[in-house]
Formats: C-alpha cells, sequence, structure tokens
C-alpha cells in the first residue's frame, strides 16, 4: 500500500488531466445500462402491448447511448495514454537525475544492464499501475456498483442469487494475488541479469571475437534466457489453474440466475423481461471480474517494478555534492595525512599515506599495478572520501569542500579515455559548455590532435560513436587531454594521460603538458618514468603505502624500487 499511494501521489502531480480522466470514467461507464434497459423494455412493454411505433426510437436510442459510451471511450483512452506518457517521462527523469546524484561506489556494485532495465523498463511497468491497475480498477468497480444497484433495483432476490459466486472468487482472487508477487519479482530479477548480460556481451563484443568466446557467450546466454523462462513459468503455471477456476465460479452463476429467474417467472414473481434484463447485466456485472486476471498480472507487476524503482530513488544522494564551502580562490597546495582508504571490508587500497604537493607542483606516483595510485586521484575528486585521515586543499579539510566545486577546478584525465556518442565538438565541450571553436582548436592543437580531426570530413562535427569507437587508443587519449586543457583547471590529475602515445606522438604531448603543468598543481601517475621524470617530487608506491620519495636524481641514488623501474623503463 506504501508503494501504491506513492504512485499516486506522482499521477496527483497532473491534478487536471487524473480529473478529467475520472470524469471520462465515470460518464462512460454510467451508460452499461442501456443494453439490459432497452432489452428489459423490448420483452415487457413493446412485444406485449404491441407497439410498433416504438420499436424503431427505442433501438435508436440505444444505439445513440452505446455510440455515445464508445466516444467517451476513446477519449478516455487518449487522456490516459497521454497522463501515462506524462508520469513516464517525469518519473524516468527523476530517476536518472538521482542516479547521477548516487555516489560511485554505489555503481561499483550493480552492472548497467542492470540499472538500464529499471530506467527502461520498470518505469513504464509501474505507470501501467495507474493506467491499468487503478483507472481500470476504477472503472471497474464503479461498473460494478451501478449494475449491482439496477440489479437490487429490480430483484433483490434474483440480484442476490447472481452474487453467490463472489465470495469464493474474492478469496481465491486475493490468495493469488499475495502469492504471486515473490514469482513476479523473481522474473524480473531474471529479466535484468539477462539484460546485464546482453549489455556486457555486446559492449565486449570485439573480446569475445578476439578470443573466440562465441560459444561460451552464447552458453550464458542460453542459461540466463532459460531462468526467465522458468521464473516466468512459475507465475504462469498458477494462472492456468486460478483463472478458469474464477471462470468457472462465474459463469456457474449464470445457470443458478437463470435457474432461479425461470422459476419465480413461473410462479409469476417477475416478468420475463427482468430475468432477460438480468442476463444481459450480468455480462458487465462479471465483465470486471473477467479483467482481473490481466489487472492483477498488471497490478502485481507494477508494484515489484516500482519497489525496485522507488529503491533507487530513496537511495542516499552522494553528499556535500553541492552542499560545503566554496572558496573564493584556489590555489592548488595539497596535503596527504595519514590517509587510508579500503574498496571493500577485506584490504586496505591505501594506508597511512602523507605526501605533500605546494601550488604548482607537479607529483608522479608511480609503482606496480595494485599500488594504489589510481586510489589517490580518486580520493582527490572526491569520488570516494578517506576512511581514515585527512586531505588538506589551501588548509581546508577536502570533506569540507563542495564536491561540485572542487570538481570544477580540477581536470581528470583517466586511464579510460571515454568518448560520448556524440559530436568531438560536444564531447570536448563538457569541460567549458560555452567554448568557442576557436578555443577548442587551441585546445586540440595543444595536445597534438587537431591534424588527425582537420583530416575528419565533418571535423568537429564527426560522431565519435560509442565509446569514441571511431578513433584509436592514442588519438581517444589526445582528445581527452584536449578536453582538460580546454577546461583549464588549476588542478590537474593524469591517470596514465600518455600511455597509449607512440613515441614520437608522447614526445610532443608531453611537451604541451608541460606547459599545462606550470601554472598549476599536477599529479600524474606514468608506468613510463620517461614522463615523470621532471616532476618535483616522485612518491613510489607499493601495497598501498608510500616506499619512496624524491626527486628522480635522488631516488636513483637509493637504489631502491626506483631504480630498478627506471633500469626496466629507461634502457
Amino acid at each position: 500500500m506504501t508503494t501504491l499511494r506513492r504512485i499516486i501521489r506522482h499521477t496527483m502531480r497532473f491534478p487536471l488531466m487524473s480529473l478529467l480522466s475520472l470524469i471520462l470514467a465515470v460518464s462512460c461507464t454510467s451508460l452499461v445500462l442501456v443494453l439490459p434497459s432497452v432489452t428489459m423494455c423490448f420483452i415487457d412493454v413493446i412485444i406485449p402491448q404491441q407497439q410498433h411505433d416504438q420499436i424503431l426510437p427505442t433501438a435508436l436510442l440505444g444505439i445513440l447511448a452505446i455510440a455515445g459510451r464508445q466516444l467517451l471511450f476513446t477519449l478516455r483512452t487518449y487522456c490516459n495514454n497521454m497522463l501515462e506518457m506524462r508520469i513516464t517521462h517525469l518519473i524516468r527523469v527523476e530517476l536518472y537525475d538521482q542516479l547521477q546524484r548516487l555516489p560511485v561506489k554505489w555503481f561499483d556494485s550493480r552492472s548497467s544492464g542492470e540499472i538500464m532495465t529499471r530506467v527502461a523498463d520498470d518505469v513504464p511497468t509501474m505507470d501501467r499501475v495507474v493506467i491499468d491497475g487503478i483507472d481500470q480498477a476504477l472503472a471497474a468497480l464503479l461498473q460494478f456498483l451501478i449494475v449491482l444497484g439496477y440489479l437490487f433495483y429490480h430483484s433483490w432476490p434474483l440480484a442476490l442469487v447472481t452474487l453467490v459466486p463472489l465470495p469464493f472468487i474474492g478469496l481465491l482472487t486475493s490468495w493469488w494475488s499475495r502469492r504471486s508477487e515473490s514469482k513476479w519479482k523473481a522474473s524480473s530479477e531474471a529479466s535484468s541479469a539477462l539484460h546485464a548480460l546482453l549489455h556486457d556481451n555486446l559492449a565486449g563484443i570485439r573480446q569475445i571475437k578476439a578470443y573466440t568466446m562465441e560459444a561460451e557467450a552464447l552458453e550464458q546466454f542460453d542459461e540466463a534466457s532459460r531462468k526467465v523462462g522458468e521464473a516466468h513459468r512459475d507465475v504462469m503455471k498458477g494462472q492456468a489453474i486460478v483463472w478458469p477456476s474464477v471462470s468457472l465460479m462465474a459463469e456457474s452463476g449464470i445457470i443458478l440466475m437463470v435457474a432461479f429467474g425461470a422459476w419465480w417467472t413461473i410462479e409469476g414473481k417477475l416478468t420475463a423481461g427482468v430475468v432477460m434484463s438480468f442476463l444481459v447485466a450480468w455480462g458487465f456485472l462479471f465483465d470486471p471480474i473477467s479483467r482481473i486476471n490481466a489487472l492483477a498480472q498488471t497490478f502485481t507487476r507494477g508494484v515489484v517494478a516500482a519497489k525496485r524503482v522507488f529503491a533507487i530513488i530513496d537511495t542516499p544522494n552522494e553528499t556535500h555534492l553541492t552542499e560545503g564551502k566554496r572558496p573564493a580562490e584556489f590555489h592548488g597546495a595539497v596535503r596527504f595525512e595519514n590517509v587510508g582508504f579500503s574498496y571493500s571490508s577485506e584490504s586496505p587500497a591505501v594506508h597511512d599515506i602523507c605526501l605533500r604537493a605546494d601550488p604548482g607542483q607537479t607529483i608522479a606516483l608511480v609503482g606496480p599495478t595494485g599500488a594504489g595510485k589510481s586510489t589517490i586521484l580518486n580520493l582527490l575528486t572526491r569520488f570516494y572520501d578517506p576512511a581514515e585521515g585527512t586531505i588538506w586543499i589551501d588548509d581546508t579539510p577536502i570533506t569540507e569542500l563542495s564536491k561540485e566545486w572542487l570538481r570544477d577546478h580540477t581536470g581528470f584525465v583517466t586511464q579510460e579515455n571515454f568518448l560520448f556518442n556524440s559530436s568531438l565538438r560536444e564531447n570536448l565541450r563538457i569541460a567549458k559548455s560555452d567554448a568557442s571553436d576557436e578555443e577548442i582548436w587551441q585546445a586540440l592543437d595543444a595536445a597534438h590532435a587537431s591534424s588527425f580531426v582537420r583530416a575528419l570530413p565533418a571535423g568537429l562535427d564527426t560522431i565519435a560513436g560509442e565509446r569514441g569507437v571511431r578513433f584509436s587508443g592514442g588519438e581517444k587519449q589526445r582528445l581527452s587531454i584536449a578536453r582538460a586543457l580546454l577546461k583549464n583547471p588549476p588542478l590537474l590529475l593524469l591517470d596514465e594521460a600518455t600511455s597509449a602515445l607512440d613515441n614520437q606522438t608522447e614526445r610532443l604531448v608531453q611537451q604541451a603538458l608541460e606547459r599545462l603543468r606550470s601554472e598549476r598543481t599536477c599529479f600524474v601517475i606514468a608506468h613510463r618514468l620517461s614522463t615523470v621524470q621532471q616532476a618535483d617530487r616522485i612518491y613510489v608506491m607499493k601495497d598501498g603505502r608510500i616506499a619512496e620519495q624524491g626527486t628522480h636524481a635522488e631516488l636513483l641514488q637509493q637504489q631502491g624500487i626506483y631504480a630498478h623501474l627506471a633500469e626496466q623503463s629507461l634502457q
């Protein structure tokens, strides 16, 4: 009920359209009495009294009433569809906005396919509760009460006989509704797992082909698809038993009604017209019951989907995203004091980290894979907050700063040089939304990327393709560097920024980066030690700790880890 109330509250954000839908539902439903009333009139009045002149007017009146009902139904359907579209759009945008506000750590344990399922599938499914589950259920209840009142008005004993199957139907459908929710939940989760697998396999199709994994991938997909079928089959198995039973009970009511109606007609307690009108009205009385199957499925699936959607909406937002201090100036002094952090409870990623960067200095982080270098940069951008110790930015604890302000003053070139499936101009303007083409070309020139961009037929209007698939690794890296140059931030983070470049291009980009680093604080991660020799200070990391620190020359003299790495890298 809590979930249902939340869905209704979203519907009430469109009060006029919701009210119009309700008025149309009431008007449309009220006209269901036309057919049984006309039938009674023909049998009890026109035929016995041989009123030939009333046949055509009565028939035309009935047809016009039915036509009016269908017209109202058409308007109601259109109104409901418009309402559903608006609610779907509203909730989908709200859900996407919430996804952007969640901490990075939340995404670490969830697949993209699962999240896409909730946005693309669960939102429309939950909204069907409003249109099918609520609107039609209200209309069905109203129709049931109107017809029931009609029956009791003309013969309350026969009306009671007609209602004999209802308690049994109510008990059976109520039991199945409670039992089927867990089954629909299992079916929805199996579908999410299938979508997640499909998303991963399509994203990694080149790896699947390169390692001839087609058979294994097909087997995994076959298994996931089979689980979806099994979960859905559990639902269908129950429905195959429940709903025929409901139909049996409902249709048995016809026999009871006709039998008692015939008996009381023979005894003179009822007219044939009343019995015939009851027979016609029975269809309208039990029509809502015949729709219980579809409505119950829609309602149950919608509530399950709504719970999955609201689970994301109710997840606590990333803290200090917009709240926090916003200093007037960013000088670029950075200090780590005994900082520790762990991605999980198994082992710390970094611990007891102490380092310092004065404004304008370049700090290099080197060491083997998994030593914790990228974690340092993730902490500087507040993708994660330290579990212990303090990070200071210009003598202010980083946890007191607004994340939005901090990231606005930080340029981050990551290991994965991601490009969106939009034009190069739009990809670069992520760094500066109002950048002119001239500024963009200057950044491309500085990153030595302008030559291959100018050679493209569409130039800056070239679509990058999904994840920048139309460009080589080196080209994507230079575009990412150009994006950072365009932002021109006081704090620059370079995570293997030149790893995908050939030696000649690397030297050109290094010149651009040296000019960029000269005016700002810069943290550089590099496996190629040739790129960090000019750093003001080099920190050598191992097993999440700082093992050595100093300048390039000082570290070579120590004959330790750095000297060994230099021997391998610079030989």
